[in-house]
């Protein structure tokens, strides 16, 4: 009904405008021997009188028929979004999610921003970073992993771009998501440094139809863009999270404080990732500068990356999707939020043009309908 619905309304809205605004109908032009009397007698003045009436009636018809058909029209669209949303209500309902993480890794935040802003209902599992016991289940040891339960189908999603491109295919689509999951297949490489890592296709990118991808962008140029800055905040904008937080001793020591207390540590085990784990990241997040060819100070490469993202979003729209945020939106937020409460953060809106974007997307999620 929907699709009959959409196919129609084209049509329907032309013939409206066409009603409301078509000319009077002309009547037939007789010439000066047709008429009894003269051009300023009677019959000619009752003729014209009654061609004005019909005019001003045809008129008043057209208007009142393309304001019916325009009433009508906008009703029906309101329905269908309102159909739209009973869908994804219905999707939403039936997903049953527990999403295993670490609270202050950006992967993870990019997930939760997702799950929150679509208000997708979802169990939380800690993942003490030392034993992994809670993902013992899994040969895959990475965080995020989101399982997902569909009636009588487990799914377990890997890295944090598939779990959010394969939800969204799904929440778009209606796709069963065991069917979703084989689009993103995984595969062996080798890093730069010559390690075996497991990386996945089609990543960044929404298995929809046609008629699907046009609901969802407004053209082809968007959904490259939004494909172009989500693999962005993975390969570039993720990797000045470290080098900023560990800048310092000092900074090292108050970035592990913050990861003990949010995360799932021991007494012993806290105490010990405190002081070690400062000093070990400290020095690894020199050797990470080199690795990403960072300038001396650190900070200069994530004001100009939240500039270059400021600037990609532009002046003339509040989110990159437009008048809401969209994939890459909440990825790009999703990463810088693990920084909060710190003073890389601190610094970020202080010197740098992103924080209204960065408080309207913190707004958007919150005011997420749950």
């Amino acid at each position: 009904m929907a699709q009959v619905a959409r196919a129609l309304w084209p049509c329907g809205r032309a013939l409206a405008w066409g009603l409301a605004h078509r000319p009077p109908p002309r009547l037939p032009v007789q010439g000066r021997a047709g008429f009894a009397g003269t051009a300023g007698g009677p019959a000619a003045t009752a003729r014209k009188g009654s061609s004005r009436l019909l005019g001003a009636a045809a008129l008043a018809l057209g208007g009142a028929l393309g304001l019916y058909h325009t009433a009508r029209w906008h009703l029906r669209a309101q329905d269908l979004r309102a159909e739209r949303s009973a869908v994804q209500l219905s999707l939403t309902g039936h997903l049953q999610l527990t999403l295993y993480q670490y609270k202050t890794c950006p992967f993870c935040s990019k997930v939760r921003a997702f799950l929150d802003f679509h208000a997708l209902p979802y169990r939380v599992v800690e993942v003490n970073p030392v034993r992994k016991a809670e993902i013992k289940f899994s040969s895959y040891r990475k965080v995020p992993i989101l399982l997902a339960q569909e009636g009588d189908s487990l799914q377990q999603l890997n890295d944090s771009s598939v779990i959010i491109s394969a939800l969204k295919t799904h929440l778009v689509s209606g796709q069963p998501l065991e069917d979703i999951i084989t689009y993103y297949p995984p595969m062996k490489a080798m890093n730069d440094q010559g390690k075996e890592v497991t990386e996945f296709c089609n990543k960044y990118w929404l298995m929809l139809d046609e008629k699907e991808a046009q609901r969802m962008y407004s053209g082809k140029e968007a959904r490259t863009e939004e494909m172009k800055w989500r693999q962005w905040a993975d390969d570039w904008l993720v990797h000045l999270i470290s080098p900023n937080v560990y800048r310092t001793p000092a900074e090292a020591l108050a970035s592990f404080d913050y990861i003990v207390r949010e995360g799932k540590f021991g007494v012993v085990e806290g105490a010990v990732a405190k002081y070690m784990g400062a000093a070990a990241m400290y020095l690894i997040s020199k050797r990470l500068k080199s690795r990403h060819h960072l300038q001396d100070d650190v900070r200069v490469d994530l004001y100009e990356a939240a500039n270059k993202w400021v600037a990609a979003v532009g002046k003339d729209r509040p989110f990159m999707g437009g008048q809401k945020p969209n994939l890459a939106d909440l990825a790009v937020y999703g990463v810088l939020r693990v920084m909060e409460g710190l003073e890389a953060f601190d610094d970020l809106m202080r010197h740098t043009h992103i924080q209204p974007w960065y408080l309207r997307v913190e707004k958007a999620i919150a005011e997420a309908p749950h």
